[in-house]
């Protein structure tokens, strides 16, 4: 494995651990503004977290890497958007 292959591996290992702790423990906001937005915005960074799990088995850190992020950017926007709840 070369030096960007381990370096794709560790920060993927890093941000999917860190998510996956964050995720644990949310749900959809019980808000009036309730919508599709939110129940699809966290069946997306869980199918993300499944694709990245995918790849990480195939040994594909590119893409592992890129479902990560992916998941990543989900998760912040409903967060920004206070579509979130701890």
């Amino acid at each position: 494995m070369d030096m960007t292959q381990k370096q794709l591996e560790t920060e993927t290992r890093k941000w999917l651990a860190r998510l996956e702790q964050k995720c644990s423990k949310l749900q959809a906001a019980k808000t009036p503004l309730k919508t599709k937005v939110e129940e699809t915005g966290l069946e997306n960074i869980h199918a993300y977290v499944a694709d990245c799990k995918h790849f990480m088995k195939q040994d594909d850190w590119v893409l592992a890497f890129e479902a990560v992020v992916y998941a990543w950017g989900i998760y912040e926007t409903l967060e920004r958007l206070q579509l979130l709840a701890p």
